[in-house]
C-alpha cells in the first residue's frame, strides 16, 4: 500500500510539472548579440531586448563573448552573469567612421550600475573605441551583478 502510494505521488508530481508551460532563459549566446551593434538600427535592437525582458520579467544570461551594445543588458533587472563571460567596454559611436558619439556613450553608461559606471568612467574605458574586458567573474564580484546559478 505504501508503494502503490508513493507511486501515486510521484504521478501527481509529475503530471503538475508537465502541465506547466517550458520556461527558458534568455541569452547573450541564444540571441547572437554578443558583437555589439554597428549602426543606429541595431543598437536600437539591444533597447528593443532590454524593454522586452524588462516588461515580461523573464531572466536573461550574459554568458559568453558580450561587447560594446552587449553590455547594455546589464540593465535587465533580472539579469544574471555567467562567470566565465567577458564583457568588453569602449565608448560609442562609430568605429567603422572613427566618431565617438557622446549621447550613445552616455546611453550606454546609464545602463550600468553606479559602481560600475564610476569603475569604467574613472579608467577611461568609455573614451576611446579600445575594448577594455571585465571578466564576468568581476562583475559580480566588484560591481554587485547577481550570478547566473
Amino acid at each position: 500500500m505504501v508503494r502503490a502510494s508513493s507511486r501515486l505521488a510521484l504521478f501527481y508530481i509529475f503530471c503538475a510539472f508537465a502541465g506547466q508551460p517550458a520556461h527558458a532563459d534568455g541569452s547573450v549566446s541564444a540571441l547572437h548579440m554578443g558583437y555589439g551593434a554597428p549602426n543606429r538600427a541595431v543598437f536600437e535592437q539591444f533597447l528593443a531586448v532590454i524593454r522586452q525582458y524588462n516588461a515580461s520579467g523573464e531572466r536573461f544570461r550574459i554568458d559568453g563573448h558580450c561587447q560594446s551594445a552587449c553590455t547594455m543588458f546589464l540593465s535587465i533587472r533580472n539579469v544574471c552573469i555567467a562567470p566565465g563571460a567577458t564583457l568588453l567596454f569602449h565608448a560609442g559611436g562609430s568605429m567603422q567612421k572613427g566618431i565617438i558619439n557622446p549621447s550613445t556613450t552616455q546611453e550606454m553608461l546609464s545602463k550600468y550600475n553606479a559602481a560600475l559606471r564610476q569603475y569604467v568612467t574613472d579608467n577611461h574605458y568609455m573614451d576611446t573605441f579600445t575594448f577594455h574586458p571585465i571578466s564576468g567573474r568581476d562583475i559580480v564580484k566588484r560591481f554587485g551583478y547577481p550570478a547566473c546559478r
